[in-house]
């Protein structure tokens, strides 16, 4: 098909496109309609006869008029084709979606081609709109989008507590390392894990302890604030990235979560278990080569805590002339 087309030769194209999978309106430079074929009629429900002449935004409200006024006038002015895909604009007509196998979604998912037509004077007096539907092809590249998403989601995440698993969660502390390594600032890592956790196994039962995982978890999570990133470092043991968070912060937030979960037992089974953590915290230091480096200090700090008493809060920096 040219790049431009004459008026006259639109009436032998129109008997094509009624019979091709394809929509085909034909408007004026005041955005009146003037051609109108089946696949519009059989989506729209609107006979040719109902919308000649008539204005397509009073016609179609949904249509994003300041959206299509820019993209059309672009055609009308520079005598040049437009282009638009559904991931830019899902749609410009919104027509139903009936097709089976695409039933997931409520609309049809549309690419459209703008082609300026001119007259016989080479102005250009209209504009032939041509849509496709292309439902099948969004529907599954979305579908396969939220698969990738969702495999990714699984890849990161601990399925036991829903928390950031050991790989995922050391990899954003390694970019954290990393990004206050070069731009400086403080940002603190902390360790805890549950006191005599193979008691509540041992007692209770590996159910139980799942749920006291669970619920330390739920009781972690409440704390949190958006830019915390919190994982299960492995067993019992739970690790928390403090970003933008000095000492005096991640001292105010590790006494916080082990005052939270002593004062907050679990109930299994009728039985009311009470847990305690030992907490250990570390800041970024330039001491530390490497973000290994930064886990030992948290850990040390961490031992230091349950060699001394258990349910208590250590800082790296109190201790590491011992460590």
């Amino acid at each position: 098909m040219a790049a431009d087309l004459e008026m006259n030769e639109i009436h032998w194209l129109m008997d094509m496109f009624n019979t091709v999978d394809v929509g085909l309106v034909v408007l004026d430079r005041n955005y009146k309609v003037c051609v109108w074929n089946g696949f519009m009629e059989n989506h729209s429900g609107l006979l040719p006869s109902a919308v000649k002449d008539k204005d397509l935004f009073d016609l179609f409200p949904s249509i994003d008029e300041k959206w299509f006024r820019s993209k059309s006038e672009s055609v009308f002015v520079l005598k040049n084709r437009s282009f638009t895909i559904w991931e830019q604009q899902p749609y410009i007509f919104r027509f139903k979606n009936y097709r089976p196998i695409t039933g997931k979604a409520d609309y049809m998912y549309q690419n459209a081609t703008f082609i300026p037509l001119t007259n016989t004077l080479g102005e250009v007096s209209h504009i032939c709109i041509i849509i496709y539907d292309v439902t099948d092809v969004a529907v599954n590249k979305k579908e396969l989008e939220d698969l990738n998403k969702r495999l990714e989601q699984v890849s990161q995440t601990d399925s036991l507590t829903q928390l950031f698993n050991r790989g995922h969660w050391e990899s954003t502390l390694h970019q954290e390392f990393l990004r206050v390594k070069r731009s400086g600032g403080s940002s603190t890592l902390l360790m805890f894990d549950i006191d005599h956790f193979k008691k509540i196994n041992d007692e209770h039962g590996h159910s139980c302890g799942d749920e006291a995982l669970r619920h330390l978890s739920e009781l972690l999570r409440t704390t949190l604030r958006e830019t915390d990133i919190a994982g299960r470092y492995g067993g019992e043991e739970f690790v928390v990235t403090l970003l933008d968070t000095d000492k005096q912060g991640a001292a105010i937030f590790a006494e916080r979560i082990r005052a939270l979960i002593e004062a907050n037992p679990f109930v299994y089974k009728n039985t009311k278990i009470e847990m305690t953590v030992s907490v250990g915290f570390a800041g970024n230091s330039p001491d530390f080569a490497k973000h290994e480096r930064w886990i030992e200090a948290a850990d040390k700090a961490l031992y230091h805590s349950k060699e001394h008493g258990r349910n208590r809060v250590t800082d790296f920096e109190d201790i590491k002339n011992d460590a």
